[in-house]
């Protein structure tokens, strides 16, 4: 394992009640929680009480928008955990994703999805072409639950987790080896858009 601590902020984008979000990033935790080198940011949109209107002026942007900019600034890479809503990806994520500029540039972005028949990927391919316009780079490989309601028990577990632990795995290598190749490239040069 490397030397480098890469922090990963891990994004729960449901905010609706009753949702699968929590859980499904707290696996993915657990999995990357196992890499000695990564420390985890825990970012849970529902928290983060966005709201829908943006403003600019810095006395009116609430405290709680101000503390998600600032665990999404201290990132160095981040993995969203999104369902998929109507072939399509949550709008409190589209939200924070809009909130903030800078603290996406030149970072790389995993995805952890569920849902259905698809396990979420409709929503990966529309946040493949949104990620891009604040600069930040998607990785290729995803983490997907197809058919999700089927593959926990009724304590959260992983039924059968072979096949989505070692997508875990494949994802956070690429994960932490573009994390690395950013940070360094912004420390040696300050990335501007």
């Amino acid at each position: 394992m490397s030397e480098i601590k890469h922090r990963l902020a891990v994004i729960v984008a449901s905010t609706r009640e009753g949702r699968l979000g929590p859980d499904i990033a707290h696996w993915f935790v657990q999995q990357a929680a196992q890499q000695d080198d990564l420390e985890i940011i825990l970012v849970d949109l529902h928290e983060a009480g966005l709201p829908d209107t943006l403003v600019n002026d810095e006395l009116k942007i609430p405290e709680t928008v101000k503390q998600l900019g600032r665990k999404l600034a201290a990132a160095d890479a981040f993995v969203v955990v999104t369902p998929e809503y109507n072939h399509g990806y949550p709008a409190p994520l589209k939200t924070a994703i809009d909130w903030f500029q800078e603290e996406w540039w030149a970072k790389p972005v995993g995805f952890v999805s569920y849902g259905g028949v698809s396990g979420g990927l409709r929503a990966v391919e529309q946040l493949r072409q949104i990620f891009p316009e604040v600069h930040a780079l998607t990785v290729r490989d995803s983490v997907s639950f197809q058919n999700v309601w089927q593959l926990f028990d009724e304590k959260g577990r992983l039924i059968e987790p072979d096949r989505h632990e070692r997508s875990t795995a494949k994802m956070i290598e690429q994960l932490r080896w573009w994390s690395a190749a950013l940070k360094a490239g912004r420390a040696a040069q300050a990335y501007t858009a």
